[in-house]
């Protein structure tokens, strides 16, 4: 009868030091032993590198959406008046469905009207998530901040206490611009 506990039977006495030479010695399953070891640490890894990839798309995505709509208000051809937060909505989520729902359950939109830059600057001296969030296009020549926050679900449990930077494990989504309208004409569409 081969294998460790063979011995046991035998009466010897089998010091500690002689049972870890022998386990030491012993390469069968070695391979199994390394990858539960190895494998945890691996697959965190992978999965954190993964959720920040999709993260990194997403904000991307989010970025590039608000400024094709911001770029919209600048040239006029979005109005104080005739556009309304759920067109502008629309816009955004039209332009990311790539990687967002249809219905952007997360996107929170802050657009807000200034005389002067100054002015505009002050919004970011506050709190990052407005505690009321306003629509308020400007007119020509005004100057205008658009925020936009997605509230970005975390896909995989093992990262959420890591990545989430809200309540719910979602995690915050954010992008602003800042612009001046051109002196396009009140009347003309």
């Amino acid at each position: 009868m081969g294998g460790l506990g063979a011995n046991f039977g035998t009466g010897r006495r089998i010091t500690a030091t002689a049972l870890l030479r022998r386990f030491g010695r012993e390469k069968k399953g070695a391979t199994a032993i390394e990858f539960a070891l190895l494998a945890f640490p691996f697959l965190l890894v992978l999965f954190a590198i993964i959720e920040s990839a999709v993260a990194f798309v997403a904000q991307e995505l989010l970025t590039n959406a608000a400024d094709d709509v911001a770029r919209q208000f600048r040239t006029g051809r979005l109005r104080a008046g005739v556009v309304n937060e759920q067109i502008v909505r629309d816009l955004m989520c039209e332009r990311m469905r790539v990687l967002f729902p249809s219905d952007c359950p997360g996107l929170r939109i802050d657009l807000r009207s200034f005389q002067t830059f100054a002015q505009a600057a002050e919004i970011f001296d506050g709190p990052v998530l407005p505690s009321a969030y306003m629509f308020d296009p400007g007119g020509a020549e005004e100057k205008n901040v658009l925020r936009i926050f997605y509230f970005w679900p975390v896909l995989t449990n093992i990262m959420h206490d890591r990545l989430t930077n809200l309540p719910a494990g979602k995690m915050l989504l954010l992008t602003s611009q800042t612009w001046q309208n051109e002196p396009f004409a009140a009347a003309a569409q």
